[in-house]
Parts: C-alpha cells; structure tokens; sequence
C-alpha cells in the first residue's frame, strides 16, 4: 500500500495516523509542492484531481483523505476505528463530513495565507482571508468544543475516525497562529491524541 503526500499536509497525516493506528504497513511517496510534483502528469494519472494524499493498495486508487481512512478502517474493523452499530457509524459520518464542509476550510484558509504563501512564495497574508478564515474558525471551533465537553473523545469514550480528521488540523495550530485561546475542551483533546503513538508517527515521515 502507498500514500502520495505532501510533507506536513494534514490531510495526509490524517491518513498515515490511522493506518499506524490499525498497524498496516504502507509506504511513502512524497511530493514536493515547491516543485509542482502534484500537478505533474504522471500524478494526475493517478489522481487527476491532482490533490493529496492518494492512496494506492494493490491497484486500487482511492484519494479523498475521509474516504480513504473509512477504507483502511475497513481493513481492521475490530478496531472500532468505524463502529460497527449504526448510530454510532452515522455519527463518524456527521463529524467526518462536517471536517470537509466546515472545519477543514476554515482551518485551510488560515494556514494558506500564513504559512503555504511563504512556503510558495506567493507573497504576503491577504488580511481579509485571514480574518475570514478566524471568523469561520471561532465558529465552528465553538460547535466541536461544545462537543467536547464531558467527553474523551468526539464520540463519547471511544477512539474514532472523527478524532483523526477533525484533530489532524490542530498540529498546525501553533505555526498557523489558530486562535485557540477560548477552547479548552479542545484543547485538552488535541493534546490527547499527541500522545497516541500513531499520532506521533505520523508527525515524523521521513523517519520510516
């Protein structure tokens, strides 16, 4: 099994985190974006999307990182990582499809204008995209930190696929100047999951 990064993309950590997680093996193709690897043809081939991560397992190709760990945990699914009963399933779903419509672009907008620009020497933080990006991050941050409250995990006492999508963007939180401060439910849960081994795996790559 194979995963198409980027160094340091949340959206693949997400991906690594989990598959440490279930304890499958897979290696690493990175793709520099400072060099434009992902809009090569070769990748596009691939994933014409031309995005990461893309998992490739044995010749099937899946990329959207959500779908992509709701196909490992699959794999193991006396994990629990996807529970089996179906309420408790629709509501990874809920957590999972809220990451993508509303927490992954605010947390993205953020760290696009102040740490991607840089790194692709785009220039300087649009100052609007930032307040707007902290706009919609003090919003729904406040939905998962009342969430949160009373409970160890998104779902309750168990270890989801909900913890590793919507926590994946908070490793960023520090570089990205997030603005953390009124959340502390959240807080407390992100630094949780940084003392799972496979979230502190996933955060070394170029170690494997």
């Amino acid at each position: 099994m194979k995963f198409y990064i980027f160094m340091g993309s949340p959206r693949a950590f997400k991906v690594m985190a989990v598959a440490n997680q279930l304890g499958l093996d897979y290696e690493l193709q990175q793709l520099d974006p400072t060099k434009r690897e992902h809009l090569s043809a070769a990748y596009a081939a691939v994933n014409p999307n031309k995005r990461i991560p893309t998992m490739e397992d044995d010749g099937f190709i899946l990329w959207e990182s959500n779908a992509i760990t709701q196909y490992l945990a699959s794999k193991k699914p006396e994990a629990g990582l996807l529970p089996s009963d179906g309420r408790a399933r629709a509501q990874v779903n809920q957590w999972q499809f809220w990451d993508m419509s509303s927490w992954d672009p605010a947390c993205a907008t953020i760290v696009f204008e102040r740490l991607v620009k840089k790194m692709l020497g785009m220039g300087e933080p649009d100052p609007a995209k930032v307040q707007e990006g902290e706009q919609n991050f003090h919003r729904y941050a406040q939905i998962l930190n009342d969430k949160l409250k009373g409970r160890k995990f998104v779902i309750g006492d168990t270890l989801t696929l909900a913890d590793f999508s919507l926590g994946a963007w908070l490793n960023m939180a520090q570089a990205a100047l997030f603005p953390l401060a009124p959340f502390e439910e959240i807080k407390r849960w992100h630094a949780s999951l940084m003392e799972l081994p496979a979230w502190r795996k996933a955060l070394a790559p170029a170690s494997r």
